[in-house]
């Protein structure tokens, strides 16, 4: 653990708790992982995010998975390792359950059109779904991984919301936004007016 020191784990849980302070998960809900070079720093199984210690963070190795400071990884560390490795753009993946998004993954009509606030398609583009895998399994992390090869924020149906970006700030900014964005559509219900298919490729150009 050459690269991994005592600051970069306090730095991570300190973002952990950032996270839990934007509401974004509750109790031992949600995971958050980070990139070191070729390391990833994870959530520990049952951790609360928003009380996270050094004593709750994972060490392991990116390209074999390998745990090096014998803390067990979030059960759906599997998911974490397959998009660090894919995506070398990204270096930080949450895992969140907010109340209007996972109410959304949870609905039984499937929702497409998310782009009702210029910040969606500006920042986070068209959403990815994954039907509902039992959680931890290889399934999950295998739909998880293909999803979010092309999109930056996935709906797992009946249990959560996944996104990745280059830091800590990216994630939370797209969680938060994502968040605003269901609000809106469950509390507007039928007289919400999406943004035009040239609004969103201007702004999805300008991104």
């Amino acid at each position: 653990m050459d690269h991994v020191s005592e600051n970069h784990l306090e730095e991570f849980a300190a973002a952990c708790r950032r996270v839990a302070a934007f509401g974004l998960v509750r109790c031992s809900s949600g995971n958050l992982s980070w990139r070191v070079k070729e390391y990833m720093l994870i959530t520990a199984t049952r951790s609360w995010m928003g009380e996270l210690t050094g004593e709750q963070i994972a060490v392991c190795r990116i390209p074999d998975g390998t745990v090096l400071n014998e803390k067990r990884p979030s059960a759906e560390s599997g998911f974490h390792f397959g998009i660090l490795r894919e995506r070398s753009d990204v270096n930080v993946v949450l895992h969140f359950q907010t109340p209007f998004a996972t109410a959304v993954a949870c609905r039984g009509r499937e929702q497409k059109n998310f782009f009702v606030i210029p910040e969606i398609p500006y920042y986070i583009g068209p959403i990815a779904v994954v039907p509902y895998l039992n959680p931890g399994s290889t399934d999950l992390a295998r739909g998880v991984i293909e999803a979010m090869k092309g999109h930056d924020l996935v709906i797992l149906k009946n249990h959560g919301l996944v996104t990745a970006g280059k830091n800590f700030n990216d994630v939370i900014q797209k969680a938060s936004f994502f968040e605003l964005a269901c609000e809106i559509i469950l509390r507007g219900g039928d007289h919400i007016q999406f943004l035009s298919e040239d609004a969103v490729a201007y702004l999805r150009k300008k991104y």
